[in-house]
Parts: structure tokens; C-alpha cells; sequence
């Protein structure tokens, strides 16, 4: 079995980013260092990280490999701090992955108060709008909006998420309001970047509707600021244009129908029989600023 203190020293060497910063804080000296590195590697058969004179960097076999160390280490610490009956006092990282618009509107201004609560855990929050592999990825959950899926993974609904037909009041007053579905073949539609069909419920239950527009991009982001500037009609979450909703800057189109309402806002973790406190204490508080009607509505 490879020796817990070289895994621990891998990782360290990654996070500063120097052996030498790695070893004065661990009290070793940068020849020990690089050895333990050596040996790590002699063990595994295979290189983990380039060594230049200026700066160190992974290989794709150390990249996976630190991945997944750091939860081992991860867990190792909740598992100590467990076994000592003090389970609250989180300590680590916590890696978590979260969409991008969504990581950066309704995440990153919310950390703050759980890091100050929790003063020795740190958090490593990665944004995508690709679908992570939680456990190949080595993160301790990932927040998704999505339909439920089977899955060996677990999820926990966070919030509602719902999704409107809206355009600016600037595009209204020039081109007028669709009075019905058919209407929106005379108006200019903002397809989803991912090219999906609006799936709505209306007045006549579920319906699909497939937009035509002269915007195509793979930027839900791009989407968003082309509703906002007055270019078209968009399906958006009100987690996105809810403060915009508010003010008037956005209005409505065919209030009767909404997006499909399988979709929620979840954490989602592997299954496993002890939940890292981090992990639960994270998903506590998210739950609890989001709750049944998200501040966002």
C-alpha cells in the first residue's frame, strides 16, 4: 500500500505549488520532498508531475490521480474528526462543482458566512455547465438543475426552479406581445443554447415548442444579456431574470404557459453510508438560504 505521509506531501506540493513551499511547511527539506515524490511515483509506475526549473505541473495520470487523493485525504479527516466525537469541527477542502451562471449568482455571494463559520475548511467551487463526474472528478457533490434521473448518485432538492417566457419591455413596446404559441413565428425567439426544444405546460397541459432564431450560441450567458438588450423572446429561470422580473426592465410573454415543472435545483453526492459532515453542513445551508420559494421568486 502506498505510504498515507507521500500522499499527503503530493498534495501539498500541488496546492503551493513548490517543493519548497511544501517542505517548509511540512518541516522537511526540498531533497526529502522530491524523494517522497520519487518513491510515490516508483510505486504507482508512472510519472505524476513535469518538473521544470521554473515551475511544476501535472501530467494527465497525476492530474486524475490528485483528483482523487484529495478525497481519500478528505475522508480520512471526516472519519478521524468522527471516531473523536467531534464531527462539527469540519476541517479539509470541499470540492463542489455548480453550473456557471447559477455557481456565480446564487453561490459565490454566499460563501462568506459558511467559511466564517467553518474557519478550517476550505472550499473549491468549479463552474461548468458541462455534466461532472462527480466521482471521477473527486467532488464531494455538484449542484445540478435538472429533471430527476436514475442515477446510483443522490440527490437532494434544494429549490423549485421555474422557467418564463419573457422578453424586454423595450422589444414589447416595439413588436407587441404573441397572444398565442403560433404567435411566436412573427416574433424574433432566442432558441436555448444548447438547442433544445421549450418544453412548457399550458393551458392544454404539456407541449413542445421548437423556436426559430438568428442567434445561435452554446452561452446561456449570451442568451441571457440578448433578452436583456431587446433582441428577442427567451424560456428563462427565474433564478436568472427574477431581479430584472422585479424591476420592469423584463416582462412576461404568454403568462399561461411556463417551462415543464420536473425540473428542481439539487445537490447531488455519491451514495455513501457516512456523509462527510462538510458535505451535509454545505448542503444544510444551501437548502436553508434557497428554501420552498427560493428569494429569487
Amino acid at each position: 500500500m502506498t505510504h498515507l505521509g507521500d500522499l499527503e506531501i503530493f498534495c501539498r506540493v500541488i496546492a503551493l505549488g513548490s517543493m519548497t513551499l511544501a517542505g517548509r511547511e511540512l518541516g522537511l527539506s526540498p531533497a526529502v520532498v522530491s524523494k517522497r515524490i520519487k518513491r510515490l511515483e516508483e510505486k504507482l509506475g508512472t510519472r505524476l508531475i513535469q518538473r521544470t526549473t521554473r515551475q511544476l505541473s501535472l501530467t494527465e495520470a497525476g492530474q486524475g490521480f490528485y483528483d482523487r487523493v484529495l478525497s481519500v485525504l478528505s475522508g480520512l479527516e471526516e472519519a478521524e474528526a468522527f471516531a473523536a466525537g467531534r464531527s462539527s469541527a469540519v476541517s479539509g477542502i470541499l470540492k463542489v462543482s455548480a453550473p456557471t451562471s447559477f455557481g456565480r449568482m446564487h453561490v459565490a455571494p454566499h460563501l462568506k458566512p459558511f467559511l466564517e463559520e467553518h474557519p478550517h475548511l476550505a472550499l473549491q467551487l468549479v463552474l461548468s455547465d458541462e455534466l461532472s463526474d462527480i466521482v471521477g472528478g473527486g467532488f464531494d457533490l455538484a449542484i445540478r438543475i435538472a429533471a430527476p434521473a436514475d442515477s446510483s448518485l443522490v440527490a437532494r432538492k434544494l429549490a423549485p426552479v421555474r422557467r418564463v417566457l419573457c422578453a424586454s419591455a423595450d422589444y414589447v413596446e416595439r413588436q407587441g406581445a404573441p397572444d398565442t404559441l403560433d404567435d411566436l413565428k412573427q416574433h424574433q425567439c432566442l432558441p436555448a443554447h444548447n438547442n433544445e426544444s421549450w418544453r412548457l405546460v399550458g393551458p392544454q397541459g404539456p407541449v413542445n415548442y421548437r423556436p426559430d432564431g438568428r442567434l445561435i450560441t452554446n452561452s446561456s450567458e449570451v442568451i441571457r444579456e440578448a433578452v436583456l438588450s431587446g433582441l428577442g423572446i427567451a424560456l428563462r429561470s427565474t433564478w436568472d431574470i427574477g431581479a430584472e422580473l422585479r424591476s420592469g426592465r423584463l416582462v412576461r410573454v404568454l403568462p399561461n404557459y411556463e417551462g415543464a415543472r420536473n425540473i428542481s435545483l439539487s445537490a447531488v453526492y455519491p451514495s455513501r453510508q457516512f456523509l462527510p459532515a462538510k458535505v451535509r453542513l454545505f448542503i444544510d445551508y444551501l437548502a436553508n438560504l434557497y428554501g420552498p420559494i427560493p428569494y429569487w421568486e
